[in-house]
């Protein structure tokens, strides 16, 4: 990956419908090899997919809590039922497996503690946990899904 990719990459990351000649200009390129790049990109699951991003509170999902979960199991069986019970619950956004004192870090949208709590008791009755813990966030102080660029770029 060179240096053209990787603005490419931050073009599309901060808009993803740019148009095909408006980021070929963008960048110093003709639409061909501009369009021969960014498939380049999608063959080799560099750009993995286009999404709309949508706002939370637009949507009546004003709470977002980070829910870290203790387990005292560890085996297949367990971490199966679990992996498809947190990815069942449409809530429960992002699932990360941790290091350190908690076994799983769940990041969950919903409305209010009401539907906080609807979520709490599927997982809870779905799988066996050790310990439920969660932090509520007050406020949103950088969201972005723009990953950084400048660990790839060739010179």
């Amino acid at each position: 990956m060179d240096k053209r990719d990787a603005q490419m990459l931050a073009l599309l990351q901060a808009d993803a419908t740019i148009g095909l000649n408006d980021l070929a200009k963008a960048v110093n390129l003709s639409p061909t090899p501009c369009w021969r790049r960014l498939q380049k990109l999608r063959d080799e699951g560099v750009i993995c997919r286009q999404v709309v991003l949508c706002d939370p509170t637009k949507l009546k999902l004003g709470l977002t809590a980070f829910v870290m979960v203790r387990s005292n199991q560890h085996g297949d069986a367990w971490t199966t039922r679990f992996i498809e019970t947190v990815r069942a619950i449409p809530e429960i956004l992002e699932i990360y497996r941790m290091s350190g004192e908690i076994d799983y870090l769940l990041k969950v949208v919903v409305p209010d503690i009401a539907g906080y709590d609807s979520v709490y008791k599927r997982l809870i009755k779905s799988v066996e946990l050790l310990d439920v813990s969660s932090s509520f966030s007050m406020e949103v102080i950088k969201r972005t899904t723009a990953l950084p660029l400048d660990y790839v770029v060739k010179e």
